[in-house]
This record gives structure tokens, C-alpha cells and sequence, in this order.
């Protein structure tokens, strides 16, 4: 029953920031998809997670093991170096090194993981800034 009452509360929530952020609109558009498309996609999904919690049939709640709860507070962290770090390395640095400990994480190898963070900050890079035009940062260490 409490995961019913916690998803009609976030749905609730998702409602309300939906509706904020279509009424918002920026002083200048510097970026051609805008910076309100991201925040309405992130919480439509959560909103679909929402009613899923609401209609779900399962009435017990289970903890994952100790282990995985380990794994899931290391990744939580990563993820808050990595945006505290995002404007001072630059996007393709910060997101090379959130990417390799999290396939690490997912059973990748030492080469694999290195290889796929540089890869994936370094692609991802040039299919934001160059395909879709929006500014990313460069790094503190570039001025």
C-alpha cells in the first residue's frame, strides 16, 4: 500500500514540474532543443514510473542484498563527483572517468573500461557539440 501512496505522490510531483517547466521560457536560446526539453523528458519517465509503481500487484517490499546496496551507494557517488567535477574537468575528462569505474562496476575489463570512457566522452562530445549544438563545457584547465 505505501508504494501506491509514494507513486500517486510522485506523479503528483512529476505533474506539477511538467507543468513548470512548459510555462518556462529562457531570456535567450542559446541551444537549438532548449534547456527545458530535458527536465520535462526526465520527469514524463518518472511519471510512467510512477503509475507503474501505482498499478504493480506486488504487496511486499524486498531489499536487495548488502552487496548490491553497496554497488548501487558507489554508483550514487560516482555520479555526484561526476557533476562536481563536470565544470572544472570539462565533459569529456568528467565523463572518461564516471564512465570507467561504472563498467568496471558491469564486469568490464581494465582495457575495455578505459577505452570505453574515452571513447564514449570523447564521441558523445562531438555528437553534442557538433551535430546537436549545444555547449558543453571544456574544462578550467583549457583556459
Amino acid at each position: 500500500m505505501s508504494e501506491r501512496i509514494f507513486g500517486g505522490v510522485l506523479l503528483l510531483v512529476c505533474i506539477a514540474g511538467i507543468w513548470i517547466g512548459l510555462d518556462y521560457k529562457p531570456p535567450i536560446s542559446y541551444e537549438p532543443v532548449g534547456p527545458r526539453a530535458f527536465p520535462i523528458l526526465v520527469l514524463t519517465l518518472l511519471g510512467v514510473c510512477a503509475v507503474s509503481l501505482m498499478l504493480s500487484r506486488h504487496s511486499e517490499v524486498q531489499w536487495a542484498p548488502g552487496p548490491v546496496l553497496v554497488r548501487i551507494g558507489a554508483l550514487f557517488l560516482i555520479v555526484l563527483i561526476y557533476a562536481l567535477l563536470f565544470d572544472k574537468l570539462g565533459f569529456i575528462i568528467a565523463t572518461a572517468l564516471m564512465t570507467i569505474p561504472v563498467a568496471r562496476f558491469f564486469g568490464g575489463t581494465w582495457p575495455q573500461s578505459v577505452a570505453g570512457g574515452v571513447g564514449l566522452g570523447v564521441g558523445m562530445y562531438f555528437f553534442f557539440d557538433r551535430l546537436l549544438d549545444v555547449a558543453l563545457p571544456t574544462g578550467q584547465w583549457l583556459n
